[in-house]
């Protein structure tokens, strides 16, 4: 423990019933039995550790919290470890940042109901509110409090990168000065792109450089670093089969990003076609479409994730709650949450987004507006990576028929790996190139 964290939460909470000390025993000493620990410490073997060290020191029936951002792995073999041995375990996704850990965050806890029902009126009361709702209810079984985080951050990578996508042509196809990008982003967090990301990306653009002249977006390196939870999102996705190309590009673009020295070199040995500006209002508007249609299907990819995960994990996810807590809190929220919630509360079993009849009308009205910026973008050579995955994602979902009948006869040439044909039931298998 950090003995001045320790020092400074003591002195804060001098004048209410906050208890700090840098011993263990003596913190264990002062909960009552059956005791009630969260841990919040890093993700990885550090949480084993702590486990380890506590549980010579606990009594049966004992709950411990991991509210960190462990993999669900971890969490799943810890739970099974700890019932073992007669203790009680949650996985709590915790999403907010600084700002939910002092007015509440959004807290997603999962594994042993009986457990979750102990500590529910504790979560409850410190999480954050929404209409005076708590934005904590319980995931699921086993390690889903931690897959529904992942998939949160996930989400979260998603729209980050396509609000970057939004700037990079609001500034070079537009041509507007981080004033007037300040006040465009300002205005769509007045309409349906409401949340908490579109808030303060308008806020970063009027922040002025304390160490240099200007703004201070302009002196940030192009350079993004990553802790892994989009990433593990990914992963499992590939594993279930499941298609998240927007939070795949996401991943990818802040990977792309750390070769800085090579783009340098890139950016001058292919330079760029000369940009064409376009006409401000016309533009505004179809990038405002264009990124209220890729964030709505960013939601749909997670949400999909989660709901194949739910059955192949055998997590029982709640996907209507998870909506309904990611109103408040948490990095992700946004207005339009309420309607995804709407969507799974009006059909437990839906799979995608984009199948439901809350978003059809409106997908369909915002597509043309996500084909004009992307064709724009990609004819005047700026990358957007996040939003034509969004765009081709929803496209691919809505073709009848794939050209993927040609990747199942190629395997079945190479590797006789059989197909299943449009006429008839079966599997076949063809001897290619004879006749």
């Amino acid at each position: 423990l950090d003995p001045d964290k320790v020092a400074s939460l003591q002195a804060e909470g001098a004048r209410q019933q906050v208890f700090a000390t840098t011993d263990q025993d003596e913190f264990l000493a002062a909960l009552k039995t059956p005791r009630t620990i969260m841990l919040l410490v890093p993700a990885g073997k550090v949480v084993d550790q702590i486990i380890e060290g506590l549980l010579p020191k606990l009594s049966p029936g004992d709950l411990i919290m991991d509210g960190g951002n462990s993999h669900y792995a971890d969490t799943a073999r810890r739970a099974r470890s700890l019932a073992e041995k007669g203790f009680k375990f949650l996985g709590v996704g915790v999403s907010g940042g600084e700002e939910g850990a002092r007015r509440g965050p959004s807290i997603m806890p999962g594994g042993d109901e009986a457990a979750w029902q102990q500590v529910r009126p504790m979560l409850e009361a410190v999480s954050a509110k929404v209409n005076r709702e708590p934005c904590v209810a319980y995931m699921g079984r086993g390690a889903a409090g931690h897959y529904v985080k992942m998939v949160h951050n996930g989400i979260e990578y998603g729209l980050m990168q396509l609000l970057a996508e939004a700037y990079d042509l609001l500034k070079r196809l537009g041509g507007f000065d981080n004033y007037r990008i300040h006040q465009i982003f300002t205005e769509w967090n007045q309409g349906p792109l409401q949340s908490f990301l579109v808030e303060i990306t308008a806020k970063i653009f009027a922040q002025k450089d304390e160490l240099g002249d200007g703004d201070l977006i302009d002196a940030i390196r192009d350079k993004a670093k990553q802790k892994g939870t989009g990433k593990w999102t990914s992963q499992s996705a590939m594993d279930l089969g499941v298609p998240v190309p927007t939070i795949d590009a996401a991943v990818t673009m802040r990977g792309l990003s750390s070769h800085y020295d090579f783009r340098q070199q890139m950016a001058k040995a292919y330079p760029a076609p000369p940009l064409v500006p376009t006409a401000e209002a016309y533009f505004v508007t179809h990038l405002e479409h264009s990124l209220l249609f890729a964030f709505i299907l960013t939601y749909a990819q997670g949400l999909h994730l989660l709901a194949t995960a739910s059955h192949e994990m055998d997590l029982d996810l709640r996907l209507a709650d998870a909506a309904k807590i990611w109103r408040g809190g948490c990095i992700i929220r946004a207005e339009l949450l309420e309607d995804i919630r709407q969507a799974y509360a009006a059909d437990q079993k839906l799979e995608n987004l984009v199948g439901s009849p809350v978003f059809r009308g409106r997908l369909k009205t915002l597509l043309p507006s996500a084909r004009t910026v992307v064709a724009q973008a990609v004819a005047q050579g700026i990358p957007v990576l996040a939003m034509s995955s969004a765009l081709q994602y929803f496209t691919a979902l809505c073709t009848a028929r794939l050209p993927l009948n040609l990747v199942q006869a190629q395997r079945d040439y190479f590797g006789a790996h059989t197909y299943e044909r449009l006429d008839r039931e079966g599997s076949f298998h063809t001897e290619w190139g004879k006749e």
